[in-house]
Order: structure tokens, then C-alpha cells, then sequence
């Protein structure tokens, strides 16, 4: 887990890179929809839903069984096996993902949101990890792995209280911030439109 090696983008935050072991568990196909948020007849139900709080996400998950993926999880999910800066390879084409600039500043992509599962699935069959929205794990913020847990916990000692690790990258921002590494916080109070989550549970 954490920054690659060869990565010209790896920043403090992504490092050090140390070994977890992740215990079985499952993971949504794509984010939460806002079908699935308000009922299939919604307008634009196949769109992430967004604006949703921390705490919002975290009360949605419980009341369906489930629960937010640790930040550690998340990464596991999305490498989906593979030591790659992205999800399946070592670049990211506007294909691959929902992203707005490329790294030259030029606008590539759409500017908006799109559907989920509008992309090519990681080799775990997993939608949208990258790109399109950002996505809220259950980890308090810590500006580096030093002393985070080994067992794919979610961190909830020390950290920045009322702020959580957000990962993936949104429709609005570059590919650097879409790499598999790439983390940031969000206050837990956020309800922003580039921030969705997806459900988690054990087996």
C-alpha cells in the first residue's frame, strides 16, 4: 500500500509504502447512485450521488447492513492485484476514466459526472474507483502511513479529528489525482459535488 517507486507524482502523504494484510471482505460494484439513494424513478438515477456528508454515508451504509471500506480496503480493491500507478496500467487514457484536464492542462473530458459502470471494470470487476467522484473512507486523516495499522483497519487513532481520507479522484481533476495512491481528506461535514462513497461489508 502507498506511492510507487517510479511514481514522479507520489507525494509525503502516499508514503511510506508497507505491507497490509487484508482480510476477505466485499465491495460495491460502483458508488451509491442516487437511485439507490432516492428510489430507481429518480432524475439521473444512474449518476453518483454526491453531496452527502460523512456521517450521511456512514448512517446509509449501517441501515443497509453494511459500512464504509477502510481507506486500506479501498486500495486493495482498487490495484485489484496489480502494482501499477492506475487500476490496470501505467497511464490513464479518457477512456479509462472521468477526469477533466490531462497533465498537459488541456480540457479532455466531459466536465460533468457520468453514469456509473460507464468505463472498463479493474480486474476485480469493480466500477469506477477512479475517476468521476472522489469517495469517502472511513479513515480519520494522517499525513503519512507511518505507524498505520497492518491489518487493513480502518486508522481511527491519533489523525486529524473531523476530517476523513477521501480517494479515487472526480470528474474535475487531473490524472495525477486519480493514481491508485493518491489520498486527501475531507471535513466530515463536506457535501461536495465531486464526493460520493460505495458500501463495504464482511463476509
Amino acid at each position: 500500500m502507498g506511492g510507487l517507486p517510479d511514481d514522479k507524482f507520489v507525494s509525503a502523504v502516499e508514503l511510506p509504502q508497507h505491507l497490509v494484510a487484508v482480510s476477505a471482505f466485499q465491495l460495491a460494484r460502483h458508488p451509491v447512485t442516487r437511485g439507490d439513494w432516492f428510489g430507481a424513478s429518480v432524475e439521473a438515477a444512474s449518476l453518483p450521488m454526491t453531496g452527502i456528508s460523512f456521517e450521511d454515508a456512514e448512517a446509509y451504509a449501517r441501515g443497509r447492513g453494511c459500512r464504509l471500506p477502510s481507506e486500506a480496503e479501498w486500495e486493495y480493491a482498487c490495484r485489484a492485484g496489480a502494482s501499477k500507478l492506475f487500476s490496470r496500467a501505467s497511464s490513464l487514457g479518457i477512456e479509462d476514466a472521468n477526469y477533466l484536464y490531462d497533465e498537459s492542462g488541456e480540457r479532455v473530458g466531459v466536465g460533468a459526472m457520468l453514469p456509473v459502470g460507464g468505463h472498463p471494470p479493474n480486474a476485480f470487476g469493480l466500477f469506477d474507483l477512479l475517476g468521476n467522484v472522489c469517495e469517502w473512507t472511513a479513515d480519520l486523516w494522517h499525513p503519512g502511513y507511518k505507524g498505520a495499522p497492518s491489518d487493513a483497519s480502518p486508522w481511527l487513532e491519533g489523525g486529524k479529528c473531523g476530517y476523513r481520507v477521501i480517494r479515487g479522484g472526480a470528474w474535475d481533476q487531473l490524472p495525477r489525482m486519480l493514481r491508485s495512491s493518491w489520498r486527501d481528506w475531507a471535513p466530515e461535514s463536506a457535501r461536495w459535488d465531486n464526493l460520493g462513497f460505495r458500501l463495504a461489508r464482511d463476509f
